[in-house]
């Protein structure tokens, strides 16, 4: 059995930013590295000591990107063990700070970065379970409904459900 816990990967948090833009369409990436080499999926990467949740996913944005956002409230939280990893991903709406400046350049650990239709999503190997994620979270966005989790004394440090 100890051996069995010592073999077994470390879990690790980590942060996702759904982006749009006004032309209905979600900012992707291609990621260059495992996991998931070669599938594309949003921005987003590790918590860093020190760095809120809300900080780490503008951060990875920006990173992988090189673009500014307002990261927003939690659409998911999805866990993935796969090919010798073991993530537990929080999932934020995030709005871009300029919609005029808004043209992503692929950086750090990501081999393509690009805004990709909602209707041509189905032409990417999106990672597990990403589909359904960005098509609910655009519901939300583009009907501008309260849903998720949302950061309502803006401390960044506290996600709840809003009041009904």
């Amino acid at each position: 059995m100890q051996n069995n816990i010592l073999s077994l990967p470390v879990p690790t948090l980590a942060v996702g930013g759904i982006v749009f833009n006004n032309q209905k369409q979600i900012l992707l990436i291609q990621r260059n590295q495992p996991p998931a080499m070669g599938f594309w999926s949003i921005p987003g990467g590790k918590l860093e000591a020190g760095e809120s949740l809300a900080e780490a996913c503008q951060r990875e944005i920006k990173e992988e990107t090189g673009l500014d956002t307002g990261v927003k409230n939690i659409v998911a939280v999805v866990e993935r063990r796969v090919e010798g990893f073991h993530y537990v991903i929080i999932d934020y709406l995030a709005l871009l700070v300029d919609e005029g400046n808004s043209q992503p350049i692929a950086q750090s650990d990501v081999s393509e970065a690009r805004w990709v239709s909602l209707e041509h999503l189905t032409d990417y190997y999106l990672v597990e379970g990403l589909t359904e994620i960005i098509l609910r979270t655009y519901k939300v966005y583009k009907d501008d409904h309260i849903a998720g989790l949302y950061d309502v004394d803006a401390k960044g440090s506290d996600y709840i459900l809003p009041q009904c």
